[in-house]
């Protein structure tokens, strides 16, 4: 295989064709992630992006609590490989934005102006008062702030392009819109660690706070594409349960 391939991509690609060569038939429950990904010899987000990427293409389904099952034996013609921004998963953006943006961060508190602090503490107030959906405006502009400050221009479009990519790559926003539903509030707590440091003028510590904060955005990446699975059960558990509600008040 290409060594340009993803590596997400690579171990996809090598279940497929496990699941397509009969090595796994409809119905059966693959090895867990945890075994996977030891297999593979990958970390959780890139094993995680794998699963769901087969699952987005109708070969698997994540049970929870059962494990991951065969849906699938034949991957639709408009399969990943067919389209390039499938490709950018969004374990994949952040682990690129926890890089760029950490030396971004660094580089704005040494050069960051006075109404650039005050932009940022407005932005951290949006995030507040706002829901999460219109939150994330503010959330992307917070950080586009910091990239500005930075004043390197090489710096501004790759990071505006990263946050570009959410949208673009159907992996990444399938990902994404899993993660929705869990609140601002954490975010906006590591916000005003970065806010403080750049307010500090401490670039050291403004890197540190940066890369941190996205750390724990995969973090909760990848638990929410866990529980998400959760939730789905348990509203179709209480969608059965209206409806034997309503038979037995007929």
């Amino acid at each position: 295989m290409a060594e340009n391939v993803k590596l997400y991509r690579r171990i996809a690609d090598s279940v497929a064709d496990a699941i397509e060569g009969g090595q796994y038939k409809l119905g059966d429950r693959l090895p867990t992630e945890r075994e996977l990904a030891e297999q593979y010899g990958v970390s959780r987000p890139t094993l995680r992006e794998a699963m769901i990427a087969l699952e987005m293409l109708g070969m698997i389904e994540a049970r929870h609590g059962l494990g991951i099952y065969v849906t699938g034996d034949v991957r639709p013609i408009a399969s990943a490989s067919a389209e390039p921004a499938f490709e950018i998963g969004a374990f994949e953006l952040i682990e690129a934005r926890r890089l760029f943006e950490g030396e971004a961060a660094a580089l704005a508190a040494t050069a960051i102006t006075d109404d650039q602090i005050r932009e940022l503490e407005a932005l951290m107030e949006r995030m507040a008062r706002e829901d999460e959906i219109q939150g994330e405006d503010a959330d992307r502009e917070f950080h586009m702030v910091i990239a500005r400050a930075s004043g390197n221009g090489a710096i501004i479009a790759t990071i505006e392009n990263l946050w570009d990519w959410r949208n673009r790559s159907p992996l990444a926003r399938n990902i994404l819109t899993r993660a929705r539903g869990m609140g601002l509030e954490p975010r906006i707590v590591e916000h005003r660690r970065v806010f403080e440091a750049l307010k500090a003028r401490d670039p050291a510590a403004a890197r540190q706070a940066m890369r941190d904060h996205l750390e724990r955005v995969i973090d909760h990446l990848l638990h929410a594409t866990e529980t998400e699975a959760v939730e789905r059960a348990r509203q179709e558990t209480g969608a059965r349960r209206s409806a034997i509600a309503k038979r037995v008040a007929i």
